[in-house]
């Protein structure tokens, strides 16, 4: 059911609609070196097909899985044989780029320098990180989105009314609810679809796909997630982010969503112990104690009754107060200590244990400020003799900030 033309081509409508840039691409008959990202089951397979087609050029297809420099060379030369027999360009597509190694990325530049090839890769991670720089520059990047409910239900209509490419030689129907059943569970990937129906088919004695059938097909199946690679770390800034923004009903969605894709729960437990200190801080100190106890909490449980903890914990940390003072006068500090060197302690403040100690002076002059009026040193020196004194924690208005913003005011002697 591979698309022959882009009339057959579902979705991608940001890049394949009239005027958008790949259909005036194809339509134009041009090529050019590109690099199609996108998830799983989008079409950059078949792009790349319609790409060469369009072009009259020849098509080879590698993928970084199985091949190695030696078949990049072999291409080469078949293409070197074409241009000089007939002109015709030479398109080398590459199936999961972001698989080879930096060296072997290398192996192109020069043959997609001189034209002898057009390079068009595919991958499903990010090619900022996945791609060498050089290649980058070379070629254009095309980004695909899964596909919508709507996309997968029109594919597996039509797969089920082709009678030479797919299914409908066996006169199969298929129920409302079992169509949406299946599109649903392929979660935006057009080969998934595809697999789940054909499995649906020969489980339908009967001639008609039944939402019972496609509910038993597509059970188990897991959404899109992968630890290593954009989808994570995606989910993963959601569901900080909507902790920050204080929606914690967004912040349980994400949650769930990386639960149910396999993320590790003890993995999103540290990260909501990060979330406690960098957003909530001081403006309500139990936000990271419970968050603590959350993570405390799944190591003695397990999944799935320790999730609930981590959950109960993203809630309090979504609807409480917020303050980055702590987290910004983190950054502050530790960019002076980076900067000013291994400037010397205070002599006031210095340890002095022994009597040697003493009497070179460390210590001298350190006011106890238990034995001072409010329990503080007023004027006392803190920071090193050749430093300006500085401002790093300045808590905000909310929480219990207000009160600590209030006692700093009038250490400082007054003035919020």
């Amino acid at each position: 059911m591979r698309p022959r033309s882009l009339d057959e081509f579902a979705g991608q409508a940001h890049l394949l609609a009239a005027g958008k840039p790949l259909r005036r691409l194809v339509e134009g008959s041009t090529l050019h070196s590109m690099l199609l990202w996108g998830p799983p089951g989008t079409g950059k397979t078949t792009l790349a097909r319609l790409v060469a087609v369009s072009a009259k050029a020849e098509f080879y297809s590698l993928s970084a899985v199985l091949a190695g420099v030696k078949d990049i060379r072999e291409v080469v030369e078949k293409a070197r044989t074409a241009r000089a027999a007939s002109g015709a360009s030479t398109v080398l597509f590459l199936d999961e780029v972001h698989r080879f190694n930096r060296a072997q990325q290398d192996t192109f530049l020069p043959f997609v320098e001189d034209g002898t090839l057009v390079f068009v890769g595919a991958t499903t991670e990010n090619p900022s990180f996945e791609v060498n720089g050089a290649l980058l520059s070379r070629a254009r990047i095309y980004v695909l989105k899964s596909l919508i409910a709507a996309d997968l239900e029109l594919l597996i209509d039509r797969a089920l009314g082709d009678a030479e490419r797919g299914l409908g030689e066996q006169g199969l129907s298929i129920e409302p609810a079992a169509r949406e059943l299946i599109a649903r569970a392929a979660d935006g990937d057009a080969r998934r679809a595809m697999n789940l129906l054909e499995i649906a088919a020969d489980l339908a004695s009967s001639g008609m796909i039944s939402e019972a059938i496609a509910a038993e097909v597509a059970s188990g199946g897991s959404r899109r997630f992968d630890k290593r690679g954009d989808a994570f770390y995606d989910q993963m800034s959601a569901l900080h982010k909507s902790v920050r923004g204080s929606d914690a009903d967004a912040a349980l969605y994400w949650l769930c969503r990386m639960l149910d894709g396999g993320c590790d729960p003890l993995y999103v437990a540290r990260r909501v112990l990060r979330m406690a200190s960098e957003d909530i801080g001081n403006a309500d100190p139990r936000a990271l104690s419970l968050a603590v106890d959350a993570l405390a909490t799944y190591e003695r449980l397990g999944s799935p009754e320790g999730e609930l903890a981590i959950g109960q914990a993203v809630v309090y940390l979504a609807v409480a107060p917020k303050s980055n003072a702590v987290y910004t006068a983190y950054k502050a500090a530790r960019a002076d200590a980076e900067a000013l060197g291994s400037l010397p302690v205070p002599m006031a403040i210095r340890n002095a244990p022994t009597r040697t100690m003493k009497e070179l002076g460390h210590g001298a002059g350190y006011r106890y400020d238990h034995d001072q009026p409010d329990a503080h040193a007023a004027g006392q020196r803190y920071f090193p003799e050749e430093m300006e004194p500085r401002t790093y924690y300045n808590p905000v208005p909310r929480g219990l900030e207000i009160k600590i913003r209030e006692a700093i005011a009038r250490r400082r002697g007054g003035g919020a």
